[in-house]
């Protein structure tokens, strides 16, 4: 199964002479994006960095850099289990005789691990320490200044909470955050991510949206956030099926939601409507930098973390990077429901270089002519 919290993880990783820890102090402000960018283009180790400059907790990087981290990350021996798993539950032939019974109720007696379960507080070690108002210092967080030409320094692993005002529905998302000031983060929600429709409803409505981010979440939930799940499909349901048993979640201190109860630290706040603040430029994907735009700007009102918290973020930039893996695994995990909404394909491959949306090789089984045609746009009709 899946490891419960990351710093399991870590230890695993550190005893197979795949963690290496970083003593020395490093500089967040480009050094330690050199570093993870090196290591982790050579295929290297992943990496703690145990004294970063000017913060107060340490900073793993790299950690889901290999496919073999991440699938071990997963309780995974290869991408393939969960595409069976997957394509399993899509098939739509009706129980024949009593193994086809049997096979049936087994497939409903293995979704009994889904649904995520709550846990009361004094059961969730990320909030073991509390902080409100004055309390908070983002400065503390070791956020990452990673290209010489970035607006300021960015959280690149938050995995971002919000849930829809009029039907409730939660979403997990993992957007780049910039740090403005000790108690202000810029929320980078384009116009077409659930979060963002969250916020522009609210803001209909004239209500403040509730904004819960957590750092340093079981492996399985950090994957659940970067997967094209459809906005009405849970991703803590989704975690729960890649991990093989119920994440445990936690009502957040001060807004209506919950977190992991597992993470190492988690963010608390409400985005008042129309404040907004520039945001970026920023180092991305495809080796240049996106532009200096206003977001939404959240003040946080509290943080709640472990004793001894720990921070997870990623390096983005020119690949291949941390992300390759985590495409891979969506590619290959999504190719059964690929399969059911577009027949004809027979198998499908997202390039790093594309950054994983960006283009797409597609197989299919050539019937006539135009056939290509036809499968083209059923693609295009549903990206």
């Amino acid at each position: 199964m899946a490891y419960d919290d990351l710093r399991s993880l870590l230890r695993a990783l550190e005893r197979e002479g795949d963690l290496k820890r970083i003593k020395a102090e490093v500089d967040p402000y480009l050094e330690v994006g050199e570093i993870v960018d090196r290591v982790q283009k050579s295929g290297g180790p992943a990496l703690l960095f145990e004294n970063v400059k000017g913060s107060a907790m340490p900073l793993a990087m790299n950690v889901f850099g290999t496919d073999r981290r991440l699938l071990k990350s997963l309780g995974l021996k290869s991408y393939g289990e969960i595409s069976e798993k997957i394509g399993g539950l899509l098939r739509p032939e009706l129980p024949h005789g009593f193994v086809g019974v049997r096979e049936a109720f087994g497939k409903l007696g293995a979704m009994a691990h889904v649904p995520p379960k709550k846990v009361k507080p004094d059961h969730a070690p990320v909030q073991e320490v509390v902080l409100h108002g004055d309390e908070v210092d983002l400065d503390r967080l070791p956020a990452l200044f990673t290209w010489p030409q970035d607006g300021g320094s960015f959280f690149n692993l938050g995995l971002t909470h919000t849930k829809d005002p009029e039907s409730g529905i939660r979403n997990l998302g993992l957007y780049r955050l910039q740090r403005h000031d000790k108690r202000t983060i810029g929320m980078h929600w384009q116009i077409h991510k659930d979060s963002r429709n969250h916020y522009q409803v609210a803001a209909r409505r004239g209500e403040r949206l509730p904004v819960a981010i957590a750092f340093g979440c079981p492996p399985a939930v950090t994957y659940a956030s970067t997967a094209p799940l459809p906005g009405d499909i849970d991703e803590y349901m989704f975690a729960g099926f890649v991990a093989g048993k119920r994440i445990e979640m936690v009502d957040c201190k001060t807004v209506p939601l919950q977190v992991p109860a597992n993470a190492e630290v988690v963010l608390e706040g409400w985005l008042e409507p129309g404040e907004m603040l520039p945001e970026g430029p920023f180092g991305d994907h495809t080796g240049f930098y996106t532009p200096q735009e206003p977001f939404p700007a959240l003040t946080i009102d509290c943080v709640t973390m472990r004793k001894r918290p720990l921070l997870q973020s990623i390096v983005v930039g020119r690949p291949p990077t941390e992300d390759g893996p985590l495409g891979r695994a969506t590619e290959r995990f999504f190719l059964p429901l690929l399969k059911i909404i577009v027949p004809d394909i027979v198998d499908y491959h997202l390039p790093e270089a594309g950054g994983f949306h960006n283009c797409a090789i597609v197989s299919i089984d050539k019937k006539y002519p135009k056939h290509a045609q036809k499968v083209m746009h059923a693609v295009w009709g549903r990206t």
